[in-house]
């Protein structure tokens, strides 16, 4: 086996990369990208009335925005059919497999008299030693011939070792009646030529290793590293299904969670690093090791999700932010913004980015500098705006003309300003909100004047003015 680490996510593209094929296919990416090693793609398309392109568009689509990227092409496990059904006829040939030739009717039968006799219902064909001079001029399928005493041991890394009787194996078929590989075969030989040195799955697959292991020693390959995760359950203990919400990475997305965040946070599940919670791309890629990986099944948590969501978005660079805002607001299927509007955000950032979880979040408290002239405020902020506010806000208007435009000069201006009228600061908050934001909760309005800017800001409260007295 290759000294370099090779992982791979398989996914089958018959839907959406949903959380726990996004959890794998980050899990097998950590492991790689931080061992210097390669992370490889592979569709499972082999159920050709299953598979589709617009599944296999959307896991792609579903790792774009994770930035999951994978080393070389993406193959196709349809593709390698003849190679996968070459290394079953090179085992025929071999006696390691054999043609058998049971009909279904007969397996069905030979089931149903082992149900009645109360004997193990395992498939045992007559074909196995048979001479091949006995062979019907028949459909037959190729079985491998599975260990009949002993035991199967799997090393896991995540499950410790798990022995299985081999008398509980039967003998897999690799090849059906019509000259078609198994998917067994295929993963096993796929994963083989692909140099995979770890494979990193869901634990629903941990009985198929005992399995796949069958072909690995018969053809004399090294058999890889197994690490069976568990897989995701919901709030409720059970496992994660469409009743618990959205599922897809592209409908995260769409909600307006940062990939940062999503990537920390499905880290996070079921794999931890000491006491750490929040962590950057570079980091999870030093961290990670399959011997922090959870043998428990992980609950999603929809709050601790917004949570470090929260957090990545206040530590992520405002460009960066600005281009992932727009990436969201394409796949949320909502208008895109201007380049004025999108300019505007970005400066914005620091007063907007601190406490948002989402980006819906965040582009709430952007409405400010998002809306044009003029601003019609919302029926809350509404109230905020009458004659007495007017009248504070027309006597403001020249100590804002002559102040140095800076947020310690407003604060300054403003704080004096209520001073020398005998009134608190709430009671010109209130109209400055609704005058430049039509909302009555709004980031800081000094943080707001300063991103506006002087013409703005006055434009906005002349306006405020004129609605006052007009309504």
């Amino acid at each position: 086996m290759s000294d370099q680490v090779v992982t791979r996510f398989a996914p089958s593209p018959t839907g959406f990369l949903h959380i726990g094929g996004a959890r794998t296919a980050l899990f097998n990416w950590l492991f790689a990208r931080g061992r210097g090693g390669k992370f490889l793609l592979r569709i499972e398309d082999t159920d050709r009335e299953r598979s589709t392109p617009e599944a296999t568009a959307a896991i792609l689509q579903g790792m774009a925005w994770l930035g999951l990227d994978h080393d070389g092409e993406v193959i196709s496990q349809f593709e390698g059919a003849d190679r996968h059904a070459e290394v079953a006829r090179q085992l025929l040939t071999e006696g390691k497999a054999y043609k058998c030739f049971s009909t279904q009717e007969e397996i069905a039968a030979f089931r149903e008299q082992a149900r009645a006799e109360g004997k193990s219902t395992l498939f045992r064909s007559p074909w196995r030693e048979a001479d091949a001079a006995t062979h019907p001029d028949a459909p037959y399928v190729i079985r491998i011939k599975a260990p009949q005493e002993g035991t199967t041991v799997i090393r896991d890394q995540v499950q410790g070792d798990v022995t299985i009787r081999n008398d509980q194996l039967d003998d897999m078929v690799l090849l059906r009646s019509d000259g078609t590989p198994v998917y067994m075969l295929a993963v096993v030989v796929d994963d083989h030529d692909m140099g995979v040195t770890h494979v990193i799955r869901g634990d629903d697959h941990l009985n198929n290793a005992a399995r796949q292991m069958m072909i690995y020693e018969a053809m004399g390959w090294e058999v890889p590293v197994w690490a069976h995760i568990p897989l995701i359950h919901g709030p409720d203990g059970k496992k994660l299904s469409k009743r618990h919400g959205a599922l897809g990475a592209q409908e995260y997305q769409a909600m307006g969670y940062p990939a940062a965040g999503m990537r920390n946070y499905l880290a996070r599940l079921g794999w931890s690093h000491g006491d750490d919670e929040f962590f950057t791309d570079a980091q999870a890629r030093d961290w990670f090791d399959l011997g922090g990986i959870g043998k428990s099944p992980a609950r999603f948590d929809l709050k601790k999700l917004e949570n470090l969501c929260g957090q990545h978005i206040a530590t992520t660079n405002d460009a960066a932010l600005r281009q992932e805002i727009e990436a969201y607001l394409a796949a949320a299927e909502q208008p895109t913004l201007s380049e004025m509007q999108s300019n505007n955000l970005e400066r914005a950032m620091f007063c907007l980015k601190d406490r948002a979880r989402t980006f819906p979040e965040l582009l709430e408290k952007a409405a400010f500098v998002l809306a044009s002239r003029p601003i019609v405020p919302d029926q809350k902020a509404s109230k905020a705006l009458n004659s007495v506010s007017d009248g504070i806000l027309n006597d403001l208007t020249p100590h804002l003309q002559n102040a140095s435009w800076s947020r310690e000069s407003l604060e300054e201006t403003l704080n004096a300003f209520c001073e020398a009228r005998e009134t608190k600061f709430g009671k010109l908050a209130g109209p400055l909100r609704a005058a430049l934001a039509g909302r009555s909760v709004t980031p800081s309005v000094f943080d707001m004047m300063v991103v506006l800017g002087r013409e703005e800001t006055l434009a906005r409260l002349a306006d405020a003015a004129e609605l006052v007295r007009s309504s």
